[in-house]
């Protein structure tokens, strides 16, 4: 029997590769299912669907964590600082609504830590904080070739230009709470 504390989160914020990539470098991590959730379409969506922007769907990670090894909170804050909340519907150069900022709460409490950290990071931004803060819904697991992506496809373009980067500022600004690295 595990003494493992786990609790689980549902964040999107672009590309659900791009926040895969980030929480597989974060201790107390257990896992990440790369996944769709928050549109009003019927029935499992596939990517071609949420990408056309027609079933409301984000592109959402649900990352499995043990919180005696990293707070709701702490996570939260390494997403609010691993994107820009401050973009309506995109991240770089992926647009539309199945790329918006959001935090799917799954109780109350996550809800009120969502609300909380989203005005501690708002004073790190110029702009206003658009991170959407809304209960969890249905949660649609991707296709399979979605999930683990960066680390199946180090050196494909996306990853190379958009990820690489985005995980080389992750392990400067977070680099205490990264996997291999002791408090």
């Amino acid at each position: 029997m595990s003494n493992k504390n786990f609790q689980v989160a549902t964040l999107g914020g672009g590309c659900f590769w791009c926040i895969e990539a980030v929480f597989n470098e974060i201790k107390g991590v257990e896992k990440i299912v790369s996944g769709y959730t928050g549109g009003t379409a019927p029935g499992k969506p596939t990517y071609r669907e949420v990408c056309s922007g027609l079933t409301g769907h984000a592109e959402v990670v649900q990352v499995t964590f043990d919180e005696d090894v990293i707070s709701y909170k702490d996570l939260l804050i390494v997403f609010m600082t691993s994107h820009d909340p401050t973009t309506l519907n995109r991240q770089g150069g992926d647009t539309g609504t199945q790329y918006r900022s959001v935090i799917y709460y799954h109780d109350d409490t996550q809800k009120e830590i969502a609300t909380i950290v989203s005005e501690e990071v708002a004073s790190y931004y110029d702009n206003p904080i658009v991170t959407e803060i809304s209960s969890l819904g249905v949660f649609y697991e991707a296709e399979d070739y979605h999930q683990d992506y960066y680390r199946n496809n180090t050196t494909q373009g996306y990853c190379s230009a958009v990820i690489t980067p985005k995980l080389a500022k992750l392990r400067k600004m977070h680099a205490d709470k990264l996997k291999g690295v002791s408090a």
